[in-house]
């Protein structure tokens, strides 16, 4: 019984991963689309393939989420925790990529599990949460906004005396290149928090020991962000490369740049599952800020912060919800 629930779990986190990636697909390529650096379909191809390997450059950021998040209890009881966790990341998701707003899967499911280990009576491990989720979760788009302004800064600086037109066409060609690396961060950070939720699923149910990932979780999760790129975002995509600032091709690689090295950092660095969602988001407000601040369409950009506090707790109270509900079906079953 407890491996046709192992079963289901993972199929419902990789449901998970899928949603994770047309919900995020826009955090690689909604610059370069609006700057016309690439075409949607073609920029969407390349960020599934970034994503497929990235997915396979590290897990430290698995073993975060599987074993720093909570401490799920062993047996049938874990398995609800997590499918429940699942589901309100999802429900989430869907109403964010149905609002067009780009919040973060990554904290949607961190809420998830801490929703569904509250109300299981669990155990939440809160060092953890406020070391490796809320600390980035504030300081990233900090310095995403920053950084990003000072990138393009020192851009205008060194090619102050260029022909636009020229610097136009380059940066355009150098978009490629910078978009592709965020598809690479973005695979190499949302890749591995399924990886970690479904080790976890494994070590609850007694089929795997410690939280070291097997190859073929992350085969399958790869495979599920990477099919989900594809089928693209949308919504989110407007959203991030036209509503907040009318991009140039300068200014997107910036972003570009300034979001996929963070992404990099706090990965190999400090195992941190932060957001690419929230880390692109700040690097467009910040490169836009180095035009006008009025470029910046802070009305958007509002809303934007709402959904990212909103996140954590809203996908904990979905999880809640359905560890509450799947608690009364398989108790009358």
């Amino acid at each position: 019984m407890e491996l046709v629930a192992i079963v289901v779990v993972i199929v419902v986190a990789l449901g998970f991963d899928y949603t994770n990636g047309f919900h995020d697909a826009a955090n690689a390529i909604a610059t370069s689309v609006a700057t016309r650096a690439l075409t949607p379909r073609v920029a969407l191809a390349m960020a599934a393939v970034m994503n497929l390997v990235g997915a396979f450059l590290g897990t430290a950021v698995a073993s975060t989420v599987g074993s720093g998040i909570i401490d799920a209890p062993r047996g049938g009881a874990g398995l609800l925790v997590v499918l429940a966790a699942l589901i309100g990341a999802i429900a989430w998701n869907l109403v964010t990529w149905r609002l067009g707003l780009p919040s973060s899967s990554s904290h949607g499911l961190i809420g998830g599990l801490v929703g569904a280990a509250l109300a299981s009576s669990g155990t939440v491990r809160w060092s953890g949460v406020v070391e490796k989720v809320i600390i980035p979760m504030v300081v990233s788009p900090l310095v995403g906004f920053a950084l990003a302004a000072l990138v393009m800064i020192a851009l205008l600086w060194i090619f102050r005396r260029g022909r636009p037109a020229r610097l136009t066409r380059g940066f355009r060609h150098a978009q490629t290149v910078s978009a592709a690396a965020m598809a690479l961060g973005h695979g190499l950070q949302d890749a591995q928090k399924t990886m970690g939720v479904i080790v976890l699923a494994l070590v609850v149910g007694g089929y795997h020991h410690g939280f070291d990932v097997p190859w073929w979780v992350i085969l399958l999760s790869a495979g599920a962000l990477s099919a989900g790129t594809y089928s693209g975002g949308w919504r989110i995509m407007r959203t991030l490369g036209r509503r907040i600032i009318d991009l140039d091709p300068p200014r997107g690689f910036a972003a570009e740049v300034t979001a996929s090295a963070i992404l990099y950092v706090t990965a190999f660095a400090f195992a941190a599952p932060i957001s690419t969602t929230q880390t692109i988001t700040s690097a467009i407000l910040g490169v836009g800020a180095t035009k006008r601040i009025s470029a910046v369409r802070w009305g958007v950009a509002g809303n934007i912060a709402v959904a990212w506090v909103l996140t954590i707790p809203a996908a904990a109270l979905a999880a809640a919800v359905a560890y509450w509900l799947l608690r009364l079906v398989t108790g009358s079953l």
